[in-house]
């Protein structure tokens, strides 16, 4: 075997890998993407519409939603038993996530952002004022972002 048929064997080996190395996107980076989707969770709450929550989070076994000591355990528990029928018991739910900060590893990411929710319960006229923290949990999924756990923790704000 010659010196040149050695190298040639190597570089049919070498410059295929190394050119589906190179050709490998890294994960999008984009803080936009992220908070277009908290934007739309945000709309989903006020409305008290699952839609946004079933277009962006990632249903799986073992999903837990938690909110100031609570949690909700899968997207349908979550949908049905407090997005949904918190339109039948608030009027005029105001969510408002602000201060939104993105931070991205590979395929995974996270968003902190200042919570503030305001509504009147139905049934008896009493307000709601509360301030928090809100954390979303991303991973990329064939190219795009899921929502995979979200922790929210708010206090009343005093009148």
């Amino acid at each position: 075997m010659t010196v040149n048929s050695v190298a040639l064997r190597i570089a049919l080996v070498l410059v295929p890998s190394t050119i589906a190395l190179a050709c490998r996107q890294p994960p999008p980076q984009d803080p936009a993407a992220l908070q277009a989707i908290i934007a739309d969770i945000e709309t989903g709450w006020e409305t008290a519409d699952g839609t946004p929550f079933r277009q962006h989070y990632l249903d799986f076994p073992g999903a837990r939603y938690v909110e100031s000591g609570g949690q909700n355990e899968g997207l349908q528990d979550l949908i049905e038993n407090h997005v949904e029928p918190e339109g039948d018991v608030l009027d005029t739910l105001a969510l408002e996530l602000t201060n939104i900060e993105t931070t991205f590893e590979g395929a995974f990411a996270w968003a902190i952002a200042d919570v503030e929710v305001t509504a009147t319960i139905k049934a008896d006229g009493r307000q709601i004022h509360r301030r928090g923290y809100e954390t979303f949990l991303f991973r990329l999924v064939d190219g795009v972002w899921k929502v995979v756990h979200t922790h929210s923790s708010t206090r009343p704000v005093p009148e």
